[in-house]
């Protein structure tokens, strides 16, 4: 059985009792584990529109020969009354780096170049979208945005995301935030430490190289500070009836961003804090990082 699949035969469990959309948290009991490199199983037969396209199993890259990624384990846990399933997903160790989006998507803006160990900036929640398709056709996966056609200003018309795919994509809001608080409930997931050990915040000069701080207890560098990430979802207020992988509202006027970046304070990088913004923003204090499903 390929990794993936022992990843999605194992469930881990745990409960998030007391978080609310603030920020609040309570005490927990983290569920052991221990990330690792992951293959997927290229196995998909989805058909995109004209802007989009199905992989190939004859693509000579696997995802794991691309990104270096971590197993995220499929978790239960309850925001308030309201209880939220996710399956079991792989994440990027780090944000999208300016090397490897140069490699993906062939340059990175002149004036944005820092290095390849940078994560990349300056990018739309679209840039991020079209990035994640191009990055899946290199692995030979199906693509997860579908769209009609992208306008002069970079807007992926009447796009809309393939949630069953086998494929590279942006991560759920609840997918992200499982993955940054890695079993903990407390406001930040290296609780009383110093932050400034995990995180590169409240910094004027602009972002670092990725995985300069300790990673969380998933061994993600980062998901706290340096640059702010966009998520898959619409922003909204959370529902209010159970969920199982949540994937937010069909449509809406803004994206959500998680994790702060490094011009933030200290209260921006708490594990529960939302940020929003118009899809077509872009900023040195936003990027974003990758993940792999299985589909669902």
């Amino acid at each position: 059985m390929s990794r993936m699949g022992l990843l999605l035969a194992g469930m881990a469990v745990f409960s998030l009792v007391a978080c609310t959309a603030n920020g609040d948290s309570a005490d927990t009991s983290p569920t052991s584990h221990r990330g690792g490199n992951v293959s997927p199983d290229k196995n998909s037969d989805n058909k995109d529109v004209s802007s989009s396209s199905t992989g190939s199993d004859s693509s000579e890259y696997s995802i794991q020969d691309l990104v270096e990624m971590e197993s995220i384990p499929a978790v239960t846990f309850s925001r308030g009354s309201v209880s939220y399933h996710i399956n079991a997903f792989a994440m990027g160790k780090t944000e999208v780096t300016q090397g490897l989006y140069r490699d993906v998507m062939g340059s990175v803006p002149k004036e944005d170049a820092l290095g390849d160990d940078y994560p990349i900036f300056n990018v739309s929640w679209y840039d991020a979208a079209l990035f994640c398709n191009a990055l899946s056709k290199k692995a030979g996966l199906d693509t997860a945005y579908v769209y009609k056609s992208v306008s002069d200003g970079g807007e992926l018309i009447d796009v809309s995301i393939n949630y069953s795919a086998t494929t590279v994509r942006l991560p759920t809001e609840m997918e992200w935030e499982v993955a940054a608080r890695a079993g903990t409930l407390t406001t930040y997931y290296w609780d009383t430490d110093a932050a400034s050990k995990y995180a590169y915040y409240a910094q004027s000069k602009g972002p670092v190289a990725v995985a300069g701080y300790i990673p969380n207890a998933f061994d993600l560098y980062d998901m706290a500070g340096n640059v702010a990430e966009w998520v898959n979802d619409w922003y909204a207020s959370y529902p209010t009836a159970s969920q199982d992988n949540y994937t937010g509202p069909a449509e809406g006027k803004y994206k959500g961003i998680r994790g702060g970046g490094w011009s933030d304070k200290a209260p921006a990088l708490a594990s529960a804090e939302r940020d929003k913004k118009d899809p077509m923003y872009h900023s040195q204090t936003i990027g974003f990082r990758v993940v792999y499903s299985a589909g669902f």
